[in-house]
C-alpha cells in the first residue's frame, strides 16, 4: 500500500502510468502491486483507497528528473524508485478509514485488499473500538464512536463517547504500537487534558485490554461513569 500525497500524484498515475517512492523508504519485501491510499488533501474523496495495479517495471531516477518543473525542490537531488503500473483498476468498493490511522507504506495480499471495507482489514487488525462498543451495548450503555468535540478553534475526536445528561465519557482504544512513541503520549496527554477541562472523563484502553478482557473494560467504564465526582475527574 502506497499513499498519493496530492491530486497531482493521482493524475501522475492516471496519465503517465507510473508512482515514485523515496529510496530511502523503498520496501525491502518484494511487491508486485501497489494500492493507492488518498489522504484527506483529496476532500470527500480522501481516506480511503479506491485504486490499485500491477507494478510491470522500476527503475530509479532523482527527483529533478522525475519532477523537471520542480528542479529547486528541497529533494531534488534524492533519488526515488520509480515504479511503471499497467493498468490502474477500480475497487468494487473503497476501503476506508473509518477509525482514523496513520497510513504510511503498508504489505497485506490481493484477496485481502479486494474484500476489505475499512483500513485495520487489510493489516488483519481488530476493531476494538466496534467490540467494546458491542460489549457496552449488551450492558446498556449506548456509545457515539468517532465524536468530535470542538472548543475555541481546537478539534479532537472521541474513539468511543458516552453521554448521558451532565455526565460524559470519553474512551480512547490504543493500538499499543502506535501510542508508544513519546510524540504520541504527549499529545494523548494534552488531548486528556483538554476534554477534562470541559468536563469529560477520559478512559484509555490498550487493544490488548479490549480483546482478552472486554468484560472488565466495560465494567470498568460503568463503575467510573455511575460514580458521583465532580465533572472532569
Amino acid at each position: 500500500m502506497a499513499v498519493l500525497k496530492t491530486p497531482r500524484d493521482l493524475q501522475i498515475l492516471l496519465e503517465e502510468g507510473w508512482y515514485r517512492i523515496p529510496l530511502v523508504y523503498a520496501p525491502k519485501r518484494r511487491f508486485t502491486h501497489l494500492a493507492f491510499y488518498q489522504p484527506a488533501a483529496f476532500g470527500p474523496r480522501g481516506k480511503r483507497i479506491e485504486r490499485y495495479a500491477r507494478v510491470r517495471a522500476i527503475e530509479t531516477a532523482p527527483r529533478r528528473e522525475l519532477l523537471p518543473s520542480e528542479p529547486r525542490h528541497e529533494r531534488a537531488g534524492d533519488i526515488y524508485l520509480k515504479c511503471f503500473v499497467g493498468r490502474v483498476q477500480t475497487l468494487a468498493r473503497p476501503i476506508c478509514n473509518i477509525i482514523p490511522r496513520r497510513v504510511s507504506f503498508g504489505f497485506t495480499d490481493l484477496a485481502t485488499l479486494r474484500a476489505a471495507g475499512d483500513i485495520l482489514e487489510l493489516y488483519h487488525v481488530p476493531r476494538t473500538e466496534q467490540i467494546l462498543a458491542e460489549a457496552l451495548a449488551l450492558a446498556g450503555i449506548q456509545t457515539i464512536p468517532e465524536h468530535t468535540v470542538t472548543h475555541k478553534g481546537r478539534r479532537v475526536r472521541i474513539d468511543l463517547a458516552i453521554i448521558e445528561g451532565d455526565r460524559k465519557m470519553a474512551i480512547e482504544c490504543d493500538n499499543r504500537k502506535a501510542h508508544a512513541p513519546k510524540v504520541q503520549q504527549a499529545r494523548d496527554r494534552r488531548k486528556d487534558a483538554f476534554l477534562r477541562r470541559l468536563g469529560w472523563r477520559v478512559l484509555r484502553f490498550h487493544e490488548e485490554e479490549i480483546l482478552a478482557r472486554p468484560d472488565e473494560c466495560v465494567s470498568l467504564a460503568v463503575e467510573i461513569l455511575r460514580q458521583k465526582i465532580g465533572p472532569g475527574a
